[in-house]
């Protein structure tokens, strides 16, 4: 309700901007009779309430595509951008938080948490440009967007498309989650049952092997169910600076052309993708610590 609401609270006309400045009234009536946004909220309310109930976002204003479809082959792109810059950000921050947790006495230690904190505070799209400045303006090692026509057909022009974008996703992700996996980590050195296994003879990396690396995991995957829901849904900056045919660049359109049916399906399947991540995250979590289980059976 909030969404279909807020769309119509928005100024403009889909009808002026399907047709133009230079259209005539009759012209604007016959295009919004065409429409449906001719009748009264509740009526397009209800319709949108039964089509949605059966999975059917309709038909784009513009082009007359099925948004469903156009959604799915938008998704295409978005998903693999999404999950790939997720795999990186891991790969980067979780050893090099653990890292900076160990080391955090030391110069080393301390060197990554400052790189951390700059890397979080830096916007996601002045990486972008920066990324697309030194590889593909000044060495011209890999292309500034650009995804192929054909989609992952030409699988090989994709995966070269997509490695700055994913690269600059990464980054700024991988700052973000590298400053919980440290906290994470200082919390499970801290503790008592570390300390009580280096007092039985147990080495730093056996005792967080065997007991920290799970306790410290439970917090953290809270914060990557955030931090993934988080990087979907702004994919749509990373999509603009790449100019890749995902989500977002739909989401702009659909706006720009007060399409309905399209921003109504984009922020509905974005809302259905935060909530299966939460939800996700939520069963990990259970899995990881036996103590939420018991505290939800009790």
């Amino acid at each position: 309700m909030v969404l279909f609401v807020l769309l119509r609270l928005l100024p403009g006309d889909p009808a002026n901007a399907l047709l133009g400045v230079g259209a005539t009234s009759e012209q604007v009536a016959a295009a919004r009779s065409q429409l449906g946004s001719d009748q009264p909220l509740f009526a397009q309310f209800l319709l949108f309430l039964v089509n949605l109930a059966r999975f059917d976002f309709g038909a784009s204003f513009v082009s007359r595509a099925p948004v469903l479809g156009e959604i799915a082959n938008r998704l295409s792109v978005t998903l693999p951008l999404t999950l790939a810059g997720f795999v990186l950000a891991l790969l980067l921050a979780v050893p090099l938080g653990i890292v900076a947790a160990v080391k955090a006495d030391k110069p080393f230690g301390a060197m990554i948490s400052v790189v951390s904190q700059l890397g979080v505070a830096v916007p996601v799209f002045w990486v972008g440009i920066l990324l697309v400045t030194l590889f593909a303006v000044n060495l011209r090692w890999l292309p500034s967007g650009n995804f192929p026509l054909r989609g992952w057909r030409n699988w090989d022009d994709a995966l070269t498309a997509m490695v700055l974008p994913v690269l600059t996703i990464g980054l700024v992700m991988g700052a973000s989650v590298l400053r919980y996996v440290r906290a994470a980590t200082l919390d499970v050195l801290n503790s008592d049952y570390i300390r009580t296994a280096r007092a039985l003879g147990s080495s730093l990396p056996e005792a967080l092997r065997r007991h920290g690396l799970r306790n410290g995991a439970v917090p953290v995957v809270s914060i990557l169910g955030i931090e993934l829901a988080s990087t979907f849904l702004g994919a749509v900056v990373v999509e603009r600076v790449f100019n890749l045919p995902g989500l977002g660049s739909m989401l702009l359109l659909g706006i720009q052309q007060r399409d309905y049916p399209n921003v109504q399906g984009v922020l509905f399947v974005s809302t259905l993708m935060v909530l299966l991540v939460g939800f996700a995250a939520d069963i990990v979590q259970r899995l990881l610590d036996p103590r939420l289980r018991e505290s939800v059976a009790s």
